[in-house]
């Protein structure tokens, strides 16, 4: 069950790591510090909005307890699908960096937090759905935040060298993998 938490903590931080990668490409100034901060604000997004859908998942989780797997199968689907064609249309649009909100390598917390939620919010309709499987979700909410601290630290770095290039195909591959445990999830509850 690690191994399959730890490929979901992947696959739901790739957006934040598209940010990220956004944020250290416009910033002349991307050094730790800004890394630090822009991690903690997208790990601690990541960290409670999947713990945030599960609470809500329980509360109905009797109403849909013969349906279950479809649900999780089809949010994860979707959270997935969405991922892929994020990807595919920041793929048509690759000439063009858009900088946004970010002035001299800084932005205001309102627009880190902002983004940091915008990013995460594929995190909570997952958590709805691991409502109807058997995980530890408090552990798998701490292992995406980390994981999610990690690679958004990471991203802001690595987009300063690198430019947004990347960021389409971490998504991409994010969206793969959610698909993928979706369907992972509907085959144990249908056919095992």
């Amino acid at each position: 069950m690690f191994a399959t938490s730890l490929a979901l903590a992947f696959s739901l931080s790739m957006d934040s790591f598209a940010a990220a990668l956004g944020r250290g490409a416009c910033s002349n100034r991307a050094g730790l510090p800004e890394a630090m901060r822009v991690g903690a604000a997208f790990g601690v997004c990541q960290f409670a909005m999947p713990l945030v859908g599960w609470g809500v998942g329980i509360a109905f989780a009797s109403l849909v307890e013969s349906v279950d797997h479809w649900i999780a199968f089809i949010l994860l689907l979707l959270v997935g699908g969405a991922m892929l064609r994020n990807a595919v249309v920041a793929g048509k649009d690759e000439g063009d960096v858009d900088c946004g909100p970010v002035r001299g390598g800084r932005s205001g917390w309102l627009a880190l937090l902002t983004t940091a939620v915008a990013t995460s919010i594929d995190a909570a309709a997952v958590g709805a759905g691991l409502a109807m499987v058997d995980v530890d979700m408090v552990t798998t909410a701490a292992l995406i935040g980390a994981v999610t601290f990690a690679v958004a630290f990471g991203g802001v770095l690595i987009g300063r060298a690198a430019g947004k290039h990347l960021g389409r195909w971490a998504e991409m591959a994010g969206g793969v993998v959610l698909i993928g445990l979706g369907a992972k999830i509907l085959l144990e509850h249908t056919l095992w």
